[in-house]
């Protein structure tokens, strides 16, 4: 009778915590960048490619664990790629028929969520070896952080280059949505430069930048922590020389 894996109680927890900040792809990893900087110019385009990077990630990541022990090594990638393009290709028809504006607008990144690295990597370095339930947690995790760094790409580019939040949200919500735009600034000259890739890439890399400063100093106070405090009194005895 072959073992069971069984992960322990930590690795739920370890897995949402790579996901959205220890192992983010986009910020550790920086997989999946073309889009990510490509688009990212409203929040709209970012929540849009987000959500779909997430569903196919979640999709990719359930489909890859369930056959795991049937596919032989020589065809595992070709199988995962096939997989990748199918579920790409079924949310590229549901934003079709659903959120046909914003699919325009996107445009060529959506089908290109088959070369993002971050979906294939996922599937060969995580699916591919661990139980259903704990591959779909990480798929979501890591669409999750994905998501949320386009986010705060999208935010910081809108903000600088228009000075506006939420514009253009109908195209994702409806038409009940085109109240939600929030003019942070009013009657703000547009930024060319926030809005236009070199923009993003200034962005990415201060994001990056401030990432990195935050592991920096928490590693300093947990070293700080650990550090033994005070001093030990030592009994000496026989003559001191």
């Amino acid at each position: 009778m072959g073992k069971c894996r069984v992960s322990n109680n930590s690795e739920p927890l370890k897995i949402m915590w790579n996901g959205v900040w220890g192992s983010n792809p986009a910020l550790v990893q920086l997989l999946g960048l073309c889009p990510l900087l490509a688009v990212t110019s409203t929040v709209v385009n970012a929540l849009g490619l987000g959500m779909a990077t997430l569903c196919v990630l979640v999709g990719s990541n359930a489909a890859v664990s369930l056959i795991r022990n049937w596919v032989q090594p020589a065809i595992r990638l070709p199988a995962f790629v096939m997989i990748i393009a199918s579920l790409v290709t079924s949310v590229e028809l549901l934003m079709q028929a659903y959120t046909y504006d914003l699919y325009l607008v996107l445009g060529i990144f959506i089908p290109l969520i088959v070369t993002n690295c971050a979906i294939l990597g996922r599937a060969e370095a995580y699916a591919s070896k661990n139980p259903f339930f704990m591959s779909i947690l990480d798929g979501f995790m890591m669409g999750v952080g994905f998501l949320l760094v386009l986010l705060v790409l999208g935010a910081v580019r809108e903000l600088i280059g228009q000075g506006t939040l939420f514009t253009d949200m109908h195209l994702l919500f409806g038409e009940e949505a085109k109240s939600w735009r929030w003019e942070v600034v009013p009657d703000y000259p547009p930024f060319l430069f926030a809005i236009l890739p070199p923009g993003a890439f200034v962005v990415m890399g201060l994001l990056i930048a401030l990432k990195n400063v935050i592991d920096s100093s928490l590693k300093a106070k947990q070293a700080s922590n650990a550090a033994p405090s005070g001093s030990k009194r030592v009994r000496v005895t026989g003559p001191v020389t």
